[in-house]
């Protein structure tokens, strides 16, 4: 039995909800982290354990990473559809900051894809014997993930902008769908009869 082909509008949505996933996800592990900053450092800041610090810190990083992996394929289609929906929404559903947040989701993606060129080269030059839970391997991944966070944190903290043009857009299309322009009066210019039951 086949699967029969999800419609475009069902396969956007599902990526809206992937896209809300992720930014809950991000939420969440950030608070994780300050929590556990919080009870794991001297009042002025320094960790009690540098290494335990540090391995925590690894992984909220990783776990932020693979939370946007999850949607950085399809992300910048998000964008595009979320851009045109903005052209198409009345001026008075606009908020003003929606381009601004669009373009800076925008910028966090592109600084995502160069660390992860430029991880992926430097993956390459690894040694054959490197591999997933060899040191050097490690080492170099939680580096790409302790790099990129300013570039996740930017895209979780601009990315709800999608969302919001989104319901914007579903709230305004019924009011622009009563102002659509009636039918043309009869050739004659009398009104048309009204049929009865």
């Amino acid at each position: 039995m086949t699967t029969p082909p999800s419609s475009p509008s069902i396969v956007h949505q599902q990526r809206l909800d992937q896209l809300a996933a992720f930014l809950r996800t991000s939420e969440q592990v950030l608070a994780s982290w300050d929590v556990y900053s919080d009870q794991h450092t001297d009042p002025d800041g320094w960790p009690y354990d540098d290494e335990t610090y540090g391995q925590r810190a690894a992984r909220q990083d990783a776990d932020t990473w693979q939370a946007a992996a999850q949607v950085r394929p399809f992300a910048r289609e998000l964008l595009s559809t979320a851009e045109d929906q903005l052209q198409q929404l009345p001026a008075q559903a606009v908020q003003t900051h929606w381009p601004w947040h669009l373009a800076s989701a925008e910028a966090a993606l592109d600084e995502l894809d160069a660390f992860e060129e430029h991880y992926r080269a430097r993956l390459d030059d690894l040694p054959p014997s490197a591999h997933p839970g060899t040191e050097v391997y490690d080492d170099l991944i939680d580096a790409r993930n302790a790099e990129a966070w300013h570039a996740l944190d930017e895209l979780a903290l601009h990315a709800p902008a999608i969302l919001a043009i989104h319901t914007a857009t579903r709230n305004a299309r019924p009011r622009l769908e009563a102002l659509a322009p009636r039918p043309a009066p009869s050739a004659s210019g009398a009104p048309e009869p009204v049929a009865r039951r």
